[in-house]
């Protein structure tokens, strides 16, 4: 223990003298949770630029203009003559959407002709597509409806014959743990832990690669009195305990202050983040020990703390993606913290339906293990190469 101790002081030596550190280890990860949860901060992107060309100039065409620019998720910015005006607008990104309503709409309209209102949008943003789709489809609808609510109630029909006959089935959506749609609540939880999973890979495979840069590898051991599992734990606790503490903050910051939703008990979000943030660390050890050299452990851990954001199945279900690639997703530690989310934290299922995520995070803590002899030899033989 003393060792462990004496090694910890010397690691927050390191610390205060190499900026690095505070940047990767407090500073960046503090900016990274800001960031992302202050710049989705509304839940939906609101107020997204849309042009309308009104070639009707109707009551009914600006009413259907009016209903648009009610939408939260739309704003009408402008009209434009034609079409051909509209789509330069929208390839110069000045707007997402735009509607397009013809001459004589109102006229057809009333003689039962089926005028052809139509919209445009553009999904090279795929939130702003999805989300503009629905309000433009909704409008469309909306305007056919209110011309045939007329005409049936001129016909004589009651309020409710009329609701029957225009919307014989009624939809009533129910999306669960998550009805208000939040892309917040969705995303910051698989995006800012992948950001801080990043940095703990990348410090800790940078502190190891230091030690044979600066020639501090022998004296590292000896400290140690020889032993590479004292060596290890007394270089990366202090470490473990500082990106524990902005883990937790996270969680707290999440789950306290920005009130997302959580159905499980506060210890298993303590373990979840215990064992992701030793996962980690364990996995930017393996990382060195497979590669024992500075520059191509810590690009190792670059491209797979990358690849994990694919592979764990947010931005796209996993059960879409091809077979190998379902087949290494296990090979990445996101993947089962967001498993771990999804099972436990979101969805309120207990521990034991989570039991193989958990499970794969332990596998993760301890594959360094296969690998301390080799880094010991490196410390003590290798000789480092810019």
């Amino acid at each position: 223990m003393l060792r462990i101790i004496r090694i910890s002081a010397r690691e927050c030596g390191f610390f205060l003298k190499n900026p690095i550190y505070l940047w990767c280890m407090v500073l960046f990860p503090i900016l990274v949770i800001y960031f992302f949860t202050s710049f989705m901060e509304s839940g939906q992107p609101l107020d997204m630029p849309v042009g309308v060309v009104d070639l009707d100039n109707s009551a009914t065409s600006h009413n259907l203009i009016r209903r648009l620019d009610s939408f939260e998720t739309t704003q009408v910015v402008g009209q434009y003559p034609s079409v051909s005006a509209a789509r330069q607008a929208m390839q110069r990104n000045q707007i997402y959407a735009f509607l397009y309503i013809p001459r004589n709409m109102s006229s057809d309209l009333v003689a039962s002709r089926h005028p052809k209102v139509s919209f445009y949008y553009s999904y090279t943003s795929l939130t702003a597509g999805s989300l503009l789709y629905r309000d433009l489809k909704t409008i469309a609808s909306l305007g056919s409806a209110g011309v045939g609510s007329k005409t049936l109630q001129m016909k004589g029909l009651t309020p409710e014959q009329i609701q029957s006959f225009l919307q014989p089935v009624v939809i009533d959506l129910h999306p669960i743990n998550n009805p208000w749609i939040d892309y917040n609540m969705f995303l910051s939880t698989m995006l800012i832990p992948g950001a801080l999973m990043i940095f703990i890979f990348l410090i800790t495979a940078y502190s190891l690669g230091t030690e044979l840069k600066f020639g501090t590898s022998k004296e590292w051991l000896e400290a140690a009195g020889g032993n590479i599992y004292i060596a290890l734990t007394g270089k990366f606790l202090p470490q473990f305990l500082i990106f524990l503490i902005i883990m937790l903050g996270y969680d707290y910051y999440i789950f306290g202050v920005l009130d997302f939703s959580f159905h499980c008990s506060k210890w298993v979000i303590f373990l979840h983040t215990i064992l992701a943030v030793l996962a980690s660390q364990a996995f930017g050890i393996f990382a060195f020990g497979l590669t024992p050299s500075l520059r191509m452990s810590m690009s190792i851990c670059s491209l797979w703390a990358v690849l994990g954001f694919t592979a764990c199945g947010a931005a796209f279900p996993l059960s879409a993606m091809d077979t190998p690639i379902q087949a290494i997703s296990i090979l990445f530690p996101l993947r089962h913290y967001y498993m771990i989310h999804q099972i436990c934290i979101l969805n309120g299922f207990p521990i034991t339906e989570a039991i193989y995520y958990f499970g794969a995070l332990v596998l993760f803590i301890l594959l360094p293990l296969f690998f301390t002899n080799k880094i010991r030899k490196a410390m003590l033989e290798y000789v480092y190469i810019p």
